[in-house]
């Protein structure tokens, strides 16, 4: 006798697959493409090759979002977002070289991971399908009745997608400034030993940034009024610290090459806190002289 019915396994939409595809493609494509570009390179420089490492870990990224995808996690639409744009400028700033013209395969890679992270976008913000499918939150734990379980964890308040993508874009600001910091050592190895308290402020301002990011967004999930006054001031302290030390450490070149990356998402950041939607069921009115709704 059957005592309870058998599961019933449930086809996921055709859109939804072929997300999962051009993820697994995007990813093989940022490693070909990245080691082009170093193979092609003028010079092998210890930032060139800094910059590659950085960029290829997003190969990494992306299989990590194949992974929410399939769970059908919400935060993989701004998780996505952040990754393309990223990915974009990570990209960019290596095609280009200091002198003379880029390579032909340099450019063609740079448009075929351009289109693919377009594609990737559209299938996560105008596609229905892929929309009904990402809808679950976070697992954690959960006390009901005495008894903990390990299920997901449905929000208090609701939280839109730009908050969810404030978040995100505010979590890729550490890694963004350590990587120019760490670029900054070839300085210092190159006998530039006056750049070394400035290369370790660097180091340690990168990493506080990651904690105060961590404890703002935190709070900002949970529909606190100074968390989003908090990120706006992390933000644009992360852009007062990082962008001087890269135009002085790194030059022009590494301005734009380190710097562009977080301004942008910085911009972006800033952007989603001010969509964020007053009717949240938390906000109440605009925030006066800082980042409101609309």
């Amino acid at each position: 006798m059957r005592t309870a019915a058998e599961p019933v396994e449930v086809r996921r939409p055709s859109a939804v697959r072929a997300l999962t595809t051009l993820l697994a493609v995007t990813a093989a494509a940022t490693v070909v493409v990245e080691l082009l570009n170093y193979w092609y390179a003028p010079a092998q420089e210890f930032g060139l090759a800094v910059r590659t490492g950085w960029a290829m870990l997003r190969s990494l990224g992306f299989l990590v979002l194949v992974g929410h995808v399939n769970r059908g996690r919400a935060v993989a639409k701004p998780f996505g977002l952040i990754l393309a744009v990223t990915t974009v400028f990570a990209i960019g700033r290596l095609v280009v070289p200091r002198a003379g013209v880029p390579p032909l395969p340099g450019l063609l890679g740079f448009a075929l991971l351009t289109a693919l992270c377009v594609a990737v976008v559209v299938l996560l913000y105008r596609s229905d399908a892929v929309g009904g499918h990402l809808v679950r939150q976070r697992k954690g734990l959960v006390v009901e009745g005495g008894v903990i379980s390990w299920r997901e964890v449905t929000p208090k308040r609701p939280v839109t997608g730009w908050l969810l993508t404030a978040r995100v874009a505010a979590f890729t600001y550490s890694p963004l400034m350590l990587v120019p910091a760490l670029i900054a050592v070839g300085s210092v190895l190159d006998g530039r030993l006056g750049a070394l308290p400035a290369v370790l402020f660097w180091f340690a301002a990168g990493i506080a940034v990651s904690w105060l990011v961590l404890f703002c967004t935190a709070f900002l999930m949970q529909g606190r009024h100074w968390a989003r006054r908090l990120l706006v001031v992390i933000t644009l302290g992360t852009l007062a610290v990082d962008l001087p030390l890269c135009w002085w450490l790194l030059g022009v070149d590494g301005l734009i090459r380190d710097g562009g990356p977080l301004l942008a998402a910085a911009l972006l950041a800033l952007f989603s806190l001010h969509r964020a939607s007053p009717t949240d069921g938390w906000e109440r009115g605009r925030m006066r002289g800082w980042v409101s709704g609309t």
